[in-house]
């Protein structure tokens, strides 16, 4: 295949009318070639963040990257007032998989992203073969905070600068710094570029709204553990070894049980995982992607 096709994904649309709406993705690979694997992105990113992960993959493999409600250039209502919980990523992500593919499918995800994937596969387990999860968001009710809006994470994405001069200023204001510190410059370009979208005084505005984000932060509505035990296909975990949000503590016995889970966990790494270790990442996928 030609490389720039690899690594130029197409961009399209896909109409979701019983959703509100359109979801935007990236089609990597030969386009004739049945979809393998569907990703989805952490919360406050896009599909384009994850570019450089997944284009190495298009000569064998055929990939759709999606823009979740509420990010990238998707149109689906995101009005943080009426936020439906996680699993209106789930149901979204179901709708997309009945309009944009056919045979059921593996499905990958970071972060909010795996945890959708997961919520998707324990609802429609004849829609999804096998999960390839990177640092999902899993954690027991018990430990579930009644005061979320005052979590640091929700405070974090409240405060977020939502509006730059330009794109290039955003890109130069994150390089190196804060929660960007570790990705490289290449994929911090690519968030920059779908994460913010020209206004028409010519300044650059965030996509995913600082109170969307939040939303997401403060409303978790599913029972990740419920989802395993309800899912039927294999699944690849790959954690954090630093602040992880893959909290299993306590279950370990009943996910072994299954006899179909497997984690490992990347030495050095944090929560932004894909971006430190994109090899160990892209095998995770790989494997997902080829799980019979």
């Amino acid at each position: 295949m030609d490389a720039k096709v690899e690594k130029q994904p197409r961009k399209r649309r896909c109409a979701l009318p019983a959703r509100g709406g359109e979801m935007a993705y990236l089609d990597f690979g030969p386009p004739e070639r049945p979809v393998d694997l569907v990703f989805s992105h952490a919360n406050g990113f896009n599909g384009l963040t994850y570019r450089t992960l997944l284009a190495p993959l298009a000569t064998e493999l055929r990939i759709l990257a999606v823009d979740l409600r509420g990010h990238g250039a998707s149109t689906l209502p995101a009005d943080p007032a009426t936020h439906g919980g996680w699993n209106m990523f789930r149901d979204d992500l179901l709708a997309f998989l009945d309009a944009a593919t056919e045979a059921p499918v593996a499905l990958a995800g970071h972060s909010m992203g795996g945890t959708s994937s997961l919520l998707a596969a324990a609802h429609a387990p004849d829609r999804v073969r096998a999960l390839g999860l990177i640092d999902p968001v899993i954690f027991d009710a018990a430990l579930r905070s009644s005061g979320t809006g005052e979590s640091p994470l929700v405070q974090g994405a409240l405060r977020r600068r939502a509006v730059f001069a330009s794109k290039r200023a955003a890109y130069e204001a994150y390089l190196g710094r804060g929660a960007f510190r570790t990705w490289p410059p290449e994929q911090l370009a690519d968030y920059v570029e779908a994460g913010f979208r020209e206004t028409e005084t010519g300044e650059a505005t965030l996509t995913c709204a600082p109170a969307w984000e939040a939303a997401n932060f403060a409303t978790h509505n599913y029972d990740p553990f419920a989802a395993f035990r309800d899912s039927r296909c294999p699944i690849r975990i790959l954690r954090a070894e630093a602040d992880s949000t893959c909290r299993i503590e306590g279950h370990e016995a009943e996910i072994a049980a299954t006899g179909r889970i497997a984690i490992e966990t990347a030495p050095g790494t944090t929560h932004f995982l894909p971006m430190e270790r994109p090899d160990l990442a892209r095998d995770l996928l790989a494997a997902t992607a080829k799980a019979l």
